[in-house]
């Protein structure tokens, strides 16, 4: 059998192209960039590992084996192209898009829970045994966890030499690695070169302050960037999000301190410039800022299944490489869901700045307009519904769903089951099919959520001359599966903006 899948099932229903060794081949002959992060191809004659779209010399297709990643990559002894640099390719779309065990696996690894809690913190989250999950991962990926998650920590040590004046030390622990030895033999056996030859190449010396990172996010192309930062603009809370025309802020929790991100389009990639307190954090800051703008999206794919629905045609050639906004937090985006029951999105947007005044904690240092973190769940599940600013029957719902999440009956992180999460966000009086899938798209990123009931839809479906009532535009969603959030991202477009509220 080859080293690659022999079929990339991304969700259900969702079935890519045939991966097999010659597929993959084709693929690298033509440096398709659209598989970056599909898969890697090893060359067997220089024990280097390349991106599918490495503009070097093709490889002898006898010379070559593909892997499902670079961690299989790496632990079969190659080390990373310096031309290609494979290991800062887009992530692969199916960890985005699956909702299976291996899925999950892949997004609390990218989040960083190996690094903080080790293996056995991975594997009780998903439920498994250490034994079970390692089988299963390298059954898929060619890797178990600790293999994954230190691919992950060369990357991110490679990031944080090139782009800081973090000490060599601070790095490797900030990396997630447990000793300097540690740190500075990975970086040999990855990148074959020292930290220092990487740090003279780098930018690290540009700092303009201690614990201001400007990291380049990689994406696949088309992406449609200002539909994408409209969407979140709209939607700003103040004080806790901003957005200038160019640039979008926002306060971020992270796992160890508070941390700022400010994010616009680059070309080719998304500039982010990241202010962090404790370096830990950046590798799930980077994570939820890529969950949050849907970077890792196959939207060629995408585009290819929706643009072939007459109604949506003319939207996929106007705004193509639509992405589905996601979330740095689950638990704020199922806040805001409730807030956003039956009322426009202005009006959610006030009533979510009124909780952050009276819930909110204060940012440490505030800056460009950012001075507030969102409520948690935890603060509102002790509110007193009487005080909140909704009506009694809301606001007894967001303080129910709120402690569901504060004690795990309602999970949010990003490695929650999908399934789960739809039933225990029903079992909360007040909360139906609407408010469960907003959170289940947004928070988890289900790429196949509709909401015929919601007022938008059914605004943008009558803009676009379509049939607009729930059963009606339930069964034209249907032609729309698997890709059904991205199709519903293109009706909310069709509404004009002046008609937006």
């Amino acid at each position: 059998m080859s080293d690659a899948r022999q079929k990339l099932s991304v969700a259900p229903g969702i079935v890519v192209p045939v991966m097999d060794d010659e597929t993959c081949y084709r693929a690298v002959r033509s440096r398709d960039a659209r598989f970056d992060g599909w898969f890697v191809t090893a060359v067997r004659t220089t024990g280097i590992y390349c991106r599918p779209s490495c503009p070097a010399t093709t490889p002898r297709r006898a010379n070559v084996r593909f892997l499902p990643t670079a961690a299989a990559a790496q632990l079969a002894g190659y080390r990373a192209c310096k031309r290609c640099r494979p290991d800062a390719s887009p992530g692969s779309p199916e960890w985005s898009s699956r909702s299976d065990t291996v899925a999950r696996a892949m997004r609390l690894i990218g989040d960083g829970v190996v690094d903080r809690g080790g293996v056995a913190a991975l594997a009780g989250q998903l439920a498994y045994s250490e034994r079970q999950l390692h089988r299963l991962l390298v059954a898929e990926v060619g890797a178990g966890p600790q293999a994954l998650a230190r691919a992950q920590r060369a990357h991110t040590a490679r990031v944080l030499i090139e782009t800081s004046t973090l000490s060599f030390a601070e790095v490797a622990f900030a990396a997630g690695f447990a000793s300097i030895r540690q740190f500075n033999e990975t970086v040999r056996a990855v990148f074959a070169t020292t930290p220092t030859d990487l740090r003279r190449r780098g930018a690290g010396g540009d700092q303009p302050q201690p614990g201001v990172l400007h990291l380049r996010l990689p994406h696949r192309s088309p992406i449609d960037a200002a539909t994408l930062f409209g969407f979140l603009a709209q939607r700003a809370v103040p004080g806790v999000e901003s957005y200038d025309g160019v640039t979008y802020r926002r306060t971020l929790r992270l796992p160890h301190d508070e941390a700022t991100v400010a994010l616009s389009p680059g070309g080719g990639h998304i500039s982010a410039t990241l202010s962090v307190r404790d370096p830990r954090d950046v590798v799930p800051a980077v994570a939820r800022c890529r969950r949050l703008l849907d970077l890792d999206a196959d939207t060629a794919a995408v585009d290819d299944l929706l643009r072939r629905h007459p109604l949506l045609a003319p939207q996929v050639a106007a705004r193509p490489g639509m992405r589905v906004p996601g979330t740095v937090d689950g638990a704020e985006t199922a806040v805001r869901a409730v807030l956003g029951q039956q009322v426009s999105v202005a009006g959610a947007r006030a009533l979510a700045r009124r909780l952050v005044d009276m819930f909110g904690k204060p940012l440490g240092v505030e800056a460009d307009g950012l001075r507030s973190h969102f409520p948690t769940a935890d603060a509102l599940a002790d509110a007193d519904p009487a005080a909140l600013p909704l009506p009694r029957n809301r606001a007894n719902t967001l303080v129910q769903m709120c402690a569901a999440i504060a004690d795990g009956r309602v999970p949010v992180d990003c490695g929650a089951d999908r399934s789960e999460l739809e039933r225990s966000l029903l079992a909360v009086p007040g909360i139906g099919p609407w408010t469960a899938g907003y959170v289940r798209m947004r928070a988890l990123g289900d790429p196949d959520v509709f909401l015929p009931g919601d007022l938008g839809v059914r605004h943008g479906l009558g803009r676009l001359g379509a049939a607009n009532d729930p059963e009606s535009a339930e069964v034209l969603a249907r032609q729309w599966s698997p890709w059904r959030s991205y199709a519903l991202m293109h009706v909310w477009a069709a509404i004009p903006s002046k008609e937006k509220s």
